[in-house]
C-alpha cells in the first residue's frame, strides 16, 4: 500500500515567483437587501446597534486586509489602498458595498475585493437583523480588476455609468490600425532549422493591442540584412517594430549594431527598464544588450530570442507604446 506522503498534494498555492510585480486594482460589489423596516434605519443611522454604514466601512476594511487568512490558498499581500463605499438605493430599499483595492504585486487583488464586500454586508446583516430578520445578501461579483498579463477585465454583466464615473477602470492604451512589424534575427531560423517561436508571441501581444501587424519577417543575423530592412520599414509608415534575437554576445548577435547604424535617436531608458525589470527573474539579464532607437518616426525594439524573455518584454512595453508615439508625434500628453 503506498502511503499517503507518496501522492502528490490535493492542492498547491499558485507559484508566482517568476511574474512581474505590476500595478494591481480590483473593485466588488454586494446588496443588503433590507426592507422597508431596516432600510430607513440603516440610511438615516439609527439601528439600535449603532451606525451600521461606519460599521460596515470598518469591517470591509478588516475583511480585506484579512482575505489571506480566511482562504487558504489566497497570498498574503501588502495593500496600498482598501475603501470602501456604501450607496443606497432608496427605490429598492437597498444597501450597495463597494469595495476596491489596490497595491503593487506579482498577484491581483479580487479576492481581497470581494473579501471586504462580504465582511462589510455581513456587518450590516448583523446590526440590522434585530428589527428585520427577513434580509437577503446577493449581487456580489467582481466589477473589474486592472493590472498584470491581462490587462482590464471587466464583467460580463458590465457596469453603470455612475460606477464607470467613479471607479474610471483603466485599459492599456490602444494601438488600433498603427502598423507595425515584428522581425526575428536568427541564422538557423532563417534557415529553416529551427522554429520561431519567440516572433509570433510580439505579433500576439500587438494584435492584442489592436495594431495592424502586416510585416512579419524572419532574417539572418547579422549588421546589414536588418539596417536595411529597418530602413525601408521606416520609409514604409511602419511605426513601431520589434525584433527579437541577436541581443546576446554570441558572435553572430549584432542586432544592437544595426540598430545603431540606422538610428536617429537612442531611447535608453527603456532598454534599462527591460534589463532592471527582467534581472527580477534572472541576473543572466545583465548580459542582454537590449537596445531601443528612433528611425524615422517608426520605433525599434531589440529584445533577446527567447519566448519567455519575449513576453516579459512585451509585459513592459504594452503600457508604454502609445504614449512613445504620441510623445514622439508632438501630441499632448500627461
Amino acid at each position: 500500500m503506498p502511503s499517503i506522503m507518496e501522492h502528490p498534494a490535493a492542492f498547491h498555492m499558485a507559484d508566482i515567483r517568476n511574474k512581474r510585480p505590476t500595478r494591481r486594482r480590483a473593485v466588488a460589489v454586494g446588496e443588503l437587501f433590507a426592507g422597508p423596516i431596516a432600510y430607513p434605519l440603516i440610511v438615516e443611522r439609527r439601528l439600535p446597534k449603532g451606525d451600521a454604514l461606519v460599521m460596515a466601512e470598518v469591517a470591509g476594511l478588516q475583511g480585506a486586509k484579512l482575505a489571506s487568512a480566511m482562504m487558504p490558498l489566497c497570498h498574503p499581500l501588502l495593500l496600498e489602498l482598501v475603501n470602501l463605499r456604501c450607496a443606497s438605493v432608496p427605490e429598492r430599499q437597498v444597501i450597495r458595498v463597494y469595495c476596491e483595492v489596490a497595491t503593487e504585486a506579482r498577484t491581483g487583488v479580487e479576492m481581497e475585493a470581494l473579501a471586504g464586500v462580504n465582511a462589510a454586508l455581513l456587518t450590516l446583516y448583523d446590526l440590522s437583523k434585530p428589527v428585520e430578520p427577513a434580509l437577503g445578501i446577493g449581487g456580489i461579483r467582481l466589477l473589474f480588476k486592472e493590472g498584470g498579463e491581462s490587462g482590464l477585465w471587466l464583467h460580463p454583466e458590465g457596469m453603470r455609468e455612475d460606477e464607470r464615473a467613479h471607479y474610471r477602470p483603466r485599459d492599456l492604451a490602444r494601438l488600433d490600425g498603427v502598423p507595425c512589424a515584428v522581425v526575428t534575427l536568427s541564422d538557423r531560423a532563417h534557415a529553416g532549422t529551427y522554429e520561431d517561436r519567440a516572433g509570433p508571441v510580439l505579433v500576439e501581444g500587438l494584435r492584442r493591442l489592436g495594431a495592424h501587424v502586416d510585416q512579419v519577417e524572419l532574417l539572418p543575423d547579422g549588421i546589414e540584412p536588418l539596417a536595411t530592412r529597418l530602413r525601408a520599414l521606416a520609409d514604409a509608415s511602419v511605426r513601431i517594430c520589434l525584433c527579437t534575437g541577436g541581443t546576446g554576445l554570441g558572435p553572430r548577435d549584432m542586432t544592437p549594431e544595426a540598430l545603431r547604424l540606422v538610428a536617429d535617436r537612442s531611447i535608453p531608458g527603456l532598454a534599462e527598464m527591460f534589463r532592471s525589470e527582467s534581472s527580477r527573474h534572472t541576473p543572466l539579464a545583465w548580459l542582454s544588450r537590449a537596445d531601443v532607437v528612433q528611425v524615422g518616426r517608426m520605433l525599434v525594439f531589440a529584445l533577446p530570442g527567447s519566448p519567455r524573455a519575449v513576453q516579459q518584454g512585451m509585459d513592459m512595453l504594452a503600457p508604454l507604446l502609445a504614449h512613445a508615439l504620441a510623445m514622439m508625434d508632438g501630441e499632448a500628453h500627461a
